[in-house]
């Protein structure tokens, strides 16, 4: 007897398609028999594990039989004393996914409107459908977030406002005084998330005071994650500040143990790595300025960004040309499931990776 396993779930899961990540490169190895492949396609940190991390996962490492601190003491301690906050304004996950996928579970039903921007990250979309409510899409502006009319489309029916800053995938960057503007004309009603990923990325100078944000805007959320600048993608942690009773209705619903010991420790520690952290972003600077040299020698269009990643707009369908970069043995992300068909999203990498990716584009290209 055969089950229909898709009219049993949940209404919204039927027409959900599984998130697609960057392609890793055993696989793309593996399909074409090749060796020596780079990978630029999940904006992942080209510098590896942070000393301090990796000495600090060594020391935890004979604990690893015992159940991890299910409320993340030291991390939350270390975050909160860097960040000027209480430890009850705190919560960790497995990634900043997951706490954003949390803030839907506990706060968005069937029905309600969740508003975002068109060309920003699929998993809001995806977590609007999962749970049954309404997705309002506003048309993006220079393929950014148009605060105006966002702000114009939330209505009573609204429970939550997503941005993403620096926006993935495009890179585009919101100003100090754009996102101020905007958050005194949402309702303390409409819950935001200020998706900060890539926020260490951004010159400092530049930055936003989110988290000061949070004493005159109790419906902020700020979410932030290790796996990028911080380099720990492989070890998936997160965290999210907040109002402390916004924190303790989340961690009604958060999963116990939902952070591993060794993330925890190497996020503490990373934490704590000021040069590891330095090094990343001066690398990232001086790389992404390789790249934007090249695409302006070569009179290709591509869009400014503020992340570790940089976006080429082909201004035709791109797919043909990513394949062929994956037989040049370089694996960068297409971004068509965003809605932009003719643009490739290319993590910077280190020197020599970079160095090969635009050796294959000219190749490419040609």
């Amino acid at each position: 007897m055969s089950i229909n396993y898709l009219a049993l779930a949940n209404a919204g899961v039927e027409m959900l398609h599984p998130y697609q990540p960057g392609k890793p490169v055993e696989e793309l190895e593996r399909e074409l028999g090749i060796s020596n492949s780079v990978k630029l396609a999940s904006n992942e940190n080209p510098l590896g594990l942070s000393p301090k991390a990796k000495a600090a996962i060594e020391r935890a490492l004979p604990e690893l039989a015992r159940y991890p601190d299910a409320n993340g003491f030291g991390l939350k301690s270390a975050l909160a004393s860097k960040f000027g906050v209480n430890i009850d304004q705190l919560v960790l996950g497995n990634g900043s996914n997951e706490l954003i996928d949390l803030v839907f579970h506990t706060f968005v039903g069937a029905g309600q409107q969740v508003v975002f921007s068109q060309y920003t990250f699929i998993v809001y979309g995806m977590a609007t459908q999962a749970h049954g409510a309404n997705a309002v899409v506003v048309p993006a502006k220079d393929l950014g977030h148009d605060l105006d009319a966002m702000a114009a489309a939330i209505t009573d029916q609204t429970k939550l406002v997503c941005i993403t800053n620096p926006n993935n995938p495009t890179g585009t960057f919101l100003t100090k005084t754009e996102l101020a503007t905007f958050l005194a004309k949402v309702p303390k009603d409409v819950l935001i998330i200020l998706d900060e990923a890539y926020t260490e990325y951004v010159a400092e100078d530049e930055r936003h005071p989110s988290i000061e944000w949070l004493a005159q805007y109790p419906n902020l959320i700020v979410s932030r994650t290790f796996s990028k600048a911080y380099g720990l993608a492989g070890l998936r942690v997160g965290y999210m500040v907040a109002h402390p009773e916004l924190i303790s209705v989340l961690n009604r619903v958060r999963e116990p143990f939902n952070c591993n010991s060794l993330a925890l420790a190497a996020a503490e520690a990373a934490l704590d790595d000021e040069a590891y952290l330095s090094e990343a972003v001066t690398l990232n600077r001086h790389e992404m300025a390789r790249y934007e040299a090249f695409f302006d020698s070569q009179g290709l269009r591509y869009i400014k960004s503020r992340g570790n990643f940089i976006t080429l707009d082909l201004q035709r369908n791109a797919m043909p040309v990513y394949d062929a970069l994956l037989r040049e043995g370089v694996i960068v992300r297409p971004i068509a499931g965003y809605g932009l068909p003719n643009c490739l999203r290319i993590s910077i990498g280190l020197e020599h990776e970079n160095q090969r990716c635009l050796e294959a584009l000219t190749k490419v290209l040609a």
